[in-house]
């Protein structure tokens, strides 16, 4: 007797990137809301706060990957990004020991080399519908980080542009998840 083992079907791409999507939204609405308060200071909390973010990205570029079709363009830049997001974690475990203007310059690096992937993405899967929030997040992100660099100079800098910044761009990957949901329907 044959034995058939059902396997889970394969979930589309725009399916599994509008459920990433969402999580990435909630994640970004609850992580400023939590950074905000302890924004005037590095404590212990909102260290450990800096220092999730983007290894939460890193567990959301690993999501994207297993779901990309291997023959999908953005798969070589998402593994860049596993790589940029994994280098910031560790970098900014060791920021927060120096002080806030050191969190901003990491994350305003990061947040250059992460645009400038995203907007890559983006551009490579325009085809799915709903990219045209990840290019705009991903270009806004380069302009971001340059200005959470500048910060880093100034008197009195300070960690609540990092979580307006999160907050914006949980509201870019709301707009894209919205838009897959809307071209699922549409195809």
């Amino acid at each position: 007797m044959d034995t058939f083992v059902a396997t889970p079907a394969r979930t589309s791409v725009p399916a599994t990137l509008r459920k990433l999507y969402l999580s990435r939204f909630a994640f970004a609405a609850a992580w400023a809301a939590l950074l905000f308060p302890a924004a005037g200071a590095l404590t212990p909390w909102s260290s450990v706060l800096l220092v999730a973010y983007p290894l939460f990205d890193v567990a959301c570029a690993v999501i994207d990957v297993r779901s990309a079709r291997a023959d999908d363009g953005p798969v070589r830049h998402l593994y860049a990004n596993i790589a940029l997001s994994a280098l910031t974690g560790a970098a900014l475990a060791v920021a927060v020991t120096s002080g806030i203007p050191a969190v901003l310059r990491v994350w305003g690096v990061w947040a250059v080399t992460a645009g400038l992937v995203q907007l890559l993405v983006g551009a490579a899967r325009r085809r799915l519908g709903g990219q045209w929030a990840m290019v705009a997040s991903g270009a806004l992100s380069v302009l971001a980080g340059a200005s959470f660099y500048a910060q880093a100079g100034a008197s009195g800098a300070s960690l609540d542009s990092l979580a307006g910044y999160a907050l914006l761009g949980g509201i870019f990957f709301l707009v894209s998840a919205l838009r897959l949901g809307r071209a699922a329907k549409d195809a």
